[in-house]
């Protein structure tokens, strides 16, 4: 499973990964992180609001700050 967090470093995004980061953990998911921080890529992926959360190159979140729970429920889908 690959997870991307799109924005540009600022402290949402961080928090998004840490977020995003316990919630694999807590679930046992073997997950490969990635940053997007090129306004132009995230533009690519029809992402207007940052932060946002793609899991395996689909975007599941963007404009919040998901909280692990809510991040867990999107992982299981």
């Amino acid at each position: 499973m690959k997870i991307e967090i799109l924005g540009s470093g600022c402290p949402k995004c961080k928090k998004l990964e840490e977020n995003a980061r316990i919630a694999t953990k807590e679930l046992g998911i073997e997950a490969e992180f990635g940053k997007v921080t090129d306004i132009n890529k995230i533009m690519e992926y029809g992402v207007m609001m940052t932060p946002a959360l793609a899991i395996d190159g689909k975007i599941v979140s963007a404009g919040r700050l998901l909280n692990p729970e809510e991040i867990k429920k999107l992982l299981v889908k």
